[in-house]
């Protein structure tokens, strides 16, 4: 009889690959604490080793919003700059 399809949450997803990734325990203790299938563990753990530097910010890339307040802010250096030479 086959089991019904079960979707897991991203936190569970994370820790049982990062119980992957420490390696305590051999994939078939690990298939059986969880009772998720090796392949799915397997998988889960190559996510999480391509997807970590999103962690840290290694993806993110200037929008134009902070270009554009960029370029606010340095206009405001120069008129704060121009008033104090005057004074």
């Amino acid at each position: 009889m086959r089991r019904k399809r079960r979707n897991h949450k991203p936190s569970f997803k994370a820790k049982v690959a990062i119980a992957a990734l420490k390696g305590d325990l051999t994939m078939a203790e690990q298939s059986e604490k969880f009772d998720v299938h090796p392949n799915q563990i397997t998988e889960w753990k190559k996510l999480l080793l391509e997807n970590a530097d999103r962690a840290f910010g290694g993806d993110q890339k200037p929008t134009e919003n902070s270009e554009v307040k960029i370029k606010e802010l340095h206009a405001k250096i120069g008129r704060l700059t121009m008033e104090n030479n005057f004074l």
